[in-house]
């Protein structure tokens, strides 16, 4: 049995009010209580999935002087190649055992966006490495949008409400390598226990065991998804934005058990986060006397600001 709820995407798209409702009532409910749902009925097609895997498997195959050509400095890590042991959880000083890749938003008619976001990086090496990212970037953040108009209606909002802050929002897809393990780690794990900084984590790669979050009573639980899921769960900012109503929920990737140190594992986080300027506003409906407004007033972009800050990634 899965320790998350598994729902089902098409049941939002249907054109039957009761469905939809259904899939409402259960993504908000999953949020309310452990923050983490698998979603069936996404924009990902079987063979983008697999062209995309081949494609990261190729690019962290390359050697390592040619990945780290794509490291470029002063912007947080926020585009390209970031190399192994370089971020860290928030109050942890071990670098996580990973190595990721940052794809960033492709700015449709906004030239002022375009300026503000770092431009992608090209990986000269792999000719379709760029075009089979932003493909996957753009299914999820399509699926992203459709959850979040779904938790707009449960928190008796608009259900465009979010459309406007997400759309040429600064989201990030994130293709992470863990790779195998060659000695005892010294306190380090895959990812160190963490919240996630932005509205929503779509995360494809969540099939076998290794991502756990943690419950209401601190116990840790296995998260995993079917071959047909991706895991979604909520994150700092839409916490805050909510006044703690849907939960951000702590969670991290374990080292294997030793028997598999010899193996690498794979997953693809898509971080969807608003444009700059979105108020975190606690929301006033939100707000009441069971439960007092729990955060200050900031923008999305302080937000993230604090937050890389605290990981390490850019400098005060």
């Amino acid at each position: 049995m899965k320790n998350i709820p598994s729902v089902d995407l098409s049941d939002f798209l249907s054109d039957d009010p009761q469905r939809k409702q259904k899939f409402v009532a259960e993504i908000g409910k999953a949020y309310e209580e452990i923050g983490f749902v698998a979603l069936k009925g996404h924009f990902l097609s079987d063979s983008l999935v697999e062209n995309l895997y081949t494609e990261i498997k190729n690019f962290f195959g390359l050697p390592l002087e040619t990945k780290r050509s794509y490291e470029i400095e002063g912007i947080g890590g926020q585009r390209g190649y970031v190399s192994f042991g370089k971020e860290s959880a928030k109050g942890k000083k071990e670098g996580d055992l990973k190595e990721f890749w940052h794809f960033g938003q492709y700015v449709e008619d906004d030239p002022k966006l375009e300026a503000e976001y770092p431009d992608n990086v090209m990986v000269n090496e792999l000719p379709t490495f760029n075009e089979v990212g932003k493909e996957t970037y753009k299914m999820l953040e399509k699926t992203g949008i459709y959850v979040l108009r779904a938790l707009a209606l449960f928190l008796d909002l608009d259900e465009f409400y979010f459309d406007k802050y997400a759309k040429n929002g600064n989201s990030i897809l994130r293709p992470i390598h863990y790779p195998p393990i060659t000695s005892e780690p010294k306190n380090a794990v895959r990812a160190a226990a963490h919240g996630d900084i932005n509205l929503i984590t779509l995360l494809m790669g969540a099939q076998g065991k290794g991502l756990q979050v943690q419950n209401h009573k601190g116990e840790w639980l296995d998260a995993m998804a079917e071959a047909d899921e991706v895991v979604i769960n909520v994150g700092d900012m839409l916490s805050r934005h909510s006044n703690n109503r849907l939960k951000s929920t702590i969670h991290r990737v374990v080292n294997p058990p030793r028997e598999k140190w010899g193996t690498s594992r794979y997953s693809i986080p898509f971080f969807m986060h608003p444009i700059s300027e979105m108020p975190l506003d606690c929301l006033e409906n939100c707000v009441n006397a069971d439960n007092p407004k729990l955060y200050e007033d900031i923008t999305a972009g302080d937000f993230l600001n604090e937050r890389l800050i605290e990981l390490g990634l850019i400098k005060k």
